[in-house]
């Protein structure tokens, strides 16, 4: 651990310390039943083991005034490593959501599961199930390495199939080792643990979460450049040679505090097949040894690289490694964003990638989503693949079965992605109200409203069949990715956000703050005519973030 004489470790390093590898109080938390909540050092550990406690911020004000206590309940995010699920796990997913949650499923940006609304009466028995269906909880939350996420990719399936038991190789050596997962949730006999225990992670795990996903060229759908650690196939005489290695990529900020900001990673590197979990491990490691423990906002491994500089970093990870990292191959990304309807794989197999609005999988008035992806689920042969712009593939479709998929589709009113505009499906926004503790702004559902309004802006401008990647969080923490949008709004307080504007469509271009804190009624008096010059003013090809960028000179963005 580096950390200087003057600098005391912040509170969470003393809860991790304290926590006898993440067991705390938790079981005896759980068992209270004089309240809905756990204790706050409870708090943080139960994030390790994939779960966060909430309220219903809709009611606080009215239970406060009634002298209650905030109506608690958990969200519990499940992994699902590359983003792919068998149809019985989807199905037990549908039924764990009725059974334990608010009757909703979330698919995340990070192609996991979200369930919302689970009471701490349920906790421990949702948990349980969600193990029982051969996925689980543990490290989807928490200071150790997250999900690791995987390009969908249906149009490469024979490289996406080999990339993809990678990321679920780097999954698994990353996830902690800890016996207090299957002591808490699982009911396996406590044992003494001892200090081999996380022989990666040690007693402290990582100065704060960690981030990794891996893209296969030319789709960018995972947004890379985002993540701590990314992952570049390199394909080279049809099969995968290796991977480009960058780091340091990483969204969270806190509002009025220019010293945290967004940042995209550094290209390092190549690595082979055969070394890339290793390298996975060892930039893990030189995170754990160097990261900020006395400021949890300057403790990311953005923060690590730009206080050192990434020739530094480069040789201190060959250091670890031992062995140098070869020169960067060629590649390149065209595209962040996801190819709805049906596509046909190379190995003759279909995919039929659905819009979901939000990520948020639930029935609504003339819109069974939910119950018509249940039906899908139970006569489907192939996979479930969460894409990580919260949106659904039904994969690996045999031919022989593509027009019941299609029946099904028609029939539960979900076959919808012509009917959508291009705007539409290519927006994205976090959860923020009621449920998320940081949200300072309403994000997912706000943001179809605002785009119901956008739609016609653009259709006024004759732009109804063009794509602007619009991407909106109640918060700066950048959950989606919001800085990597062509419009970006970011939540400051109830109604009023932060504009941003000029991100790439690949992913490799930030998008700069125009607007510290604007309206509805504001953010469309600026859009309007900037969508309008775009429409009169555009190079052929020319997608809206690069015109905003070349023509910054010319316009200034006035409310």
């Amino acid at each position: 651990m580096n950390l200087p004489d003057d600098k005391a470790l912040s509170a969470n390093e003393g809860i991790k310390v304290r926590s006898n590898y993440l067991r705390g109080t938790i079981l005896d938390g759980l068992a209270d039943p004089v309240t809905g909540a756990i204790s706050a050092d409870d708090g943080q550990l139960t994030k390790f083991h994939g779960t966060y406690q909430q309220d219903d911020r809709d009611l606080r004000q009215e239970r406060l005034s009634q002298k209650l206590e905030p109506l608690y309940s958990f969200m519990i995010r499940v992994r699902v490593p590359g983003g792919i699920c068998s149809p019985a796990q989807w199905l037990e997913m549908d039924r764990l959501a009725q059974s334990h949650a608010n009757s909703t499923l979330r698919l995340t940006t990070r192609q996991a599961f979200q369930f919302h609304g689970v009471y701490k009466s349920n906790l421990r028995d949702c948990i349980k199930q969600i193990n029982d269906t051969g996925m689980d909880t543990i490290a989807a939350c928490g200071d150790v390495n997250r999900n690791v996420m995987c390009n969908v990719n249906p149009e490469q399936s024979h490289l996406h199939q080999e990339v993809y038991s990678w990321a679920c190789k780097i999954s698994e050596h990353l996830t902690p080792q800890t016996g207090a997962y299957d002591e808490i949730w699982l009911g396996a006999e406590p044992k003494e643990p001892v200090e081999a225990e996380e022989p990666i992670y040690g007693k402290t795990y990582l100065p704060r979460k960690f981030k990794m996903a891996v893209a296969i060229p030319p789709s960018n759908d995972v947004d890379l450049y985002s993540n701590d650690l990314g992952l570049i196939a390199i394909e080279e005489a049809g099969e995968l040679a290796g991977f480009n290695v960058v780091v340091g990529g990483g969204f969270g900020r806190t509002h009025a505090e220019p010293e945290t900001y967004p940042r995209l990673g550094n290209l390092i590197g190549f690595c082979t097949p055969q070394q890339v979990v290793e390298v996975a491990e060892k930039v893990v490691c030189v995170q754990r040894d160097y990261g900020d423990r006395s400021n949890r906002k300057h403790a990311r491994l953005k923060y690590t690289i730009d206080d050192r500089g990434i020739d530094w970093f480069t040789a201190e990870l060959e250091n670890y490694l031992g062995w140098k990292l070869q020169p960067a191959r060629e590649f390149s990304f065209n595209n962040t964003s996801d190819h709805y309807g049906w596509q046909q794989g190379v190995d003759g197999n279909w995919f039929y990638t659905l819009f979901i609005e939000n990520g948020r999988v639930a029935d609504r008035e003339h819109y069974p989503l939910m119950t018509g992806l249940r039906q899908i689920a139970q006569i489907h042969q192939g996979d479930f693949r969460l894409t990580p712009n919260q949106n659904l593939c039904i994969g690996q479709v045999k031919p022989e079965a593509k027009a019941a998929i299609n029946h099904l589709l028609e029939k539960y009113q979900i076959l919808n992605v012509e009917k959508l505009s291009a705007t539409r499906k290519a927006s994205m926004a976090c959860v923020a109200f009621p449920t998320c503790a940081l949200a300072m702004a309403e994000s997912e559902r706000y943001l179809p409203t605002l785009i119901d309004k956008l739609d016609g802006v653009m259709a006024d401008a004759g732009l109804a069949d063009d794509p602007i990647m619009i991407r909106m969080t109640g918060c700066p923490n950048g959950c989606g990715r919001p800085y990597l949008g062509e419009i970006g709004l970011v939540g400051k307080s109830p109604g009023h956000y932060q504009l941003w504007l000029g991100a790439s469509v690949n992913g490799d271009r930030l998008s700069r703050l125009e607007h510290e804190s604007v309206n509805e009624e504001q953010i469309l008096n600026i859009l309007t005519p900037l969508i309008q010059q775009y429409a009169e003013e555009r190079k052929s090809g020319e997608p809206f973030g690069d015109f905003v960028v070349r023509s910054r000179s010319l316009y200034q963005f006035e409310i």
